[in-house]
């Protein structure tokens, strides 16, 4: 038996073949309800944000510090399973989610809800690398593909669910029940890993590497911050300059510290893979769109189209559950055809998505708006589990624990990257659409027949005259800054679909055969 529970070896001899969906079960489980916290709370942040008073800052670092943390622990996983093996670390990583779950539902203090969102985080960054250890572990070569779709499932399901299911709660009780919905499956998946999860396969005396550590948070950290502050300090400020200089600084430290010290978090050896950067810089994009994207389309619905929290998480429904038959689907797809293939074809079906998300209108009907949030998702679907197969397959087995969190890595830190600069470029371009209007308003012929019927309809109301025309501009000054937001709105998924299109190049790259291919029967030979 290893140290921390026993070998796959004598699971497999215990449970059968059925021993790896068992296993696979537990992973899943415990990694949907990680990530199923990373969107949930998205449709009650303006709830949150109220009720414990949060300044902007504050209510953004809801976001990017769960992102943030969950990016950074994805590089701890390798020496976490090395050192305590993966039971420990799994049944450890749902501990925290829990604790910090139940922390966030009953706190009424702002630093602690921060503080609780990023201990969330840091627990689903543990989990996911380890999910995919663990198929990669118990499938053979040429079903990983199938076995993937079903990670990739969880993976992406949950956090297309997550505002449908937080906006019902948030209108049914408060913003509080949001944190204790993923209670129970994360409890049943700790049972289900304390059972089927593997110990150590050995003695570790790897080291943690505290330094890179150091310099990553460090990095990200700063990175963030100076993304945040530049909003509203301006870009041009000191403070944001040093914060983004530093943030450059220390990833270049954290890089050059990976490629001397004996014991990496980020083993570099993997980008000597062709395949696996490819596959790597498809993940950042892909994460960048994903996350941003389900970030931005809550915050439309709510902000332009005057949606409730159930409302608006509803509309991501109908996408949610066509995912869950494309994953399955684009799995069996890995095993049989060349990654490049279905992570080109889901790109660019984002990307179309996100271009038609571009004419978006105050009077877009839910169910238009919900079709072309599905057809995105199918998308995102078909590129996914090829994705993660395609950066693994291009590894030899001595690096797939470095690979694996490798690759959740860039997908978290396109995220993170993601939501803030689509934040960023949303209220940039907002700011930029009001000031046109308002300079096409002022003096306009349009704008004074508007402001004459609006003072006409004020005085039919019994509006008193001494107040009328600061009604009727106050009314104008809100019709243009829902414009401008609109087509702030528009202009940030026009981004998406472009980033989307760039990704198409390095997928162009993944051209690995798939070990199912070899499985095919040769074409008999024509007689003579």
């Amino acid at each position: 038996m290893t140290s921390g529970g026993p070998s796959v070896a004598e699971l497999f001899a215990r449970y059968g073949p059925a021993y790896r969906w068992w296993v696979t079960l537990a992973a899943l489980t415990g990694t949907v309800s990680c990530i199923l916290s990373s969107t949930i709370v998205v449709v009650a942040q303006p709830d949150i944000v109220g009720a414990l008073g949060m300044g902007h800052e504050e209510g953004q670092l809801l976001a990017t510090g769960f992102l943030a943390a969950n990016t950074g622990f994805m590089l701890l996983n390798a020496w976490a399973v090395e050192r305590f093996g993966f039971r420990i670390t799994y049944v450890a990583s749902i501990s925290l989610f829990v604790i910090a779950s139940v922390l966030a539902g009953v706190t009424d203090s702002a630093t602690v809800m921060v503080l609780a969102r990023v201990a969330q985080g840091a627990s689903a960054g543990l989990l996911q690398p380890l999910s995919m250890q663990v198929i990669f572990l118990v499938f053979p070569p040429e079903r990983r593909g199938t076995a993937m779709g079903m990670f990739s499932f969880g993976v992406v399901m949950a956090p297309a669910m997550g505002p449908a299911a937080g906006g019902l709660l948030v209108d049914a009780f408060s913003w509080h029940a949001v944190f204790f919905l993923c209670l129970p499956t994360a409890l049943l998946g700790m049972l289900l890993g304390l059972v089927f999860m593997p110990g150590r396969a050995g003695a570790s005396d790897r080291r943690f590497d505290w330094p890179g550590a150091a310099l990553l948070a460090l990095a990200i950290g700063l990175l963030l911050a100076g993304l945040t502050n530049g909003q509203h300090h301006g870009w041009g400020s000191d403070t944001v300059r040093l914060q983004l200089v530093g943030a450059a600084l220390a990833m270049i430290g954290f890089v050059g510290w990976q490629a001397v010290t004996p014991a990496p978090l980020m083993n570099l050896a993997v980008f000597r893979h062709g395949g696996f950067v490819a596959a790597a810089m498809v993940a950042f994009i892909y994460g960048a769109a994903m996350f941003g994207s389900t970030y931005l389309l809550p915050l439309l619905v709510q902000l332009v189209q005057g949606y409730t929290p159930t409302r608006s998480g509803l509309i991501l429904m109908p996408g949610g559950f066509v995912v869950a038959f494309v994953f399955l689907f684009a799995g069996r797809m890995a095993d049989w055809l060349p990654p490049w293939i279905p992570i080109c074809l889901g790109l660019a079906i984002f990307a179309a998505s996100s271009v038609l998300m571009g004419a978006v209108g105050t009077d877009t009907p839910f169910w238009t708006l919900a079709i072309w949030i599905l057809l995105g998702r199918i998308g995102l679907g078909l590129a996914m589990p090829n994705m993660n197969v395609g950066a693994m397959r291009a590894l030899p087995a001595a690096l797939l624990a470095q690979g694996a969190g490798a690759i959740n890595f860039f997908r978290m830190l396109g995220g993170a990257f993601g939501t803030n600069l689509l934040a960023v470029h949303l209220e940039r371009r907002t700011a930029h659409h009001a000031e046109a209007l308002n300079s096409r308003l002022e003096g306009g012929a349009a704008a004074l027949d508007a402001r004459r019927l609006l003072e006409n309809l004020y005085a039919q109301g019994g509006l008193p005259e001494v107040i009328r025309r600061d009604a009727a501009h106050e009314f104008l000054a809100r019709m243009v800054e829902a414009q401008g937001l609109m087509l702030g709105f528009r202009d940030a998924f026009i981004v998406t679909g472009m980033i989307c299109l760039l990704a198409i190049l390095p997928g162009l790259t993944l051209r690995q055969k798939p070990p199912g291919a070899a499985l095919r029967p040769a074409p008999a030979a024509r007689p003579g």
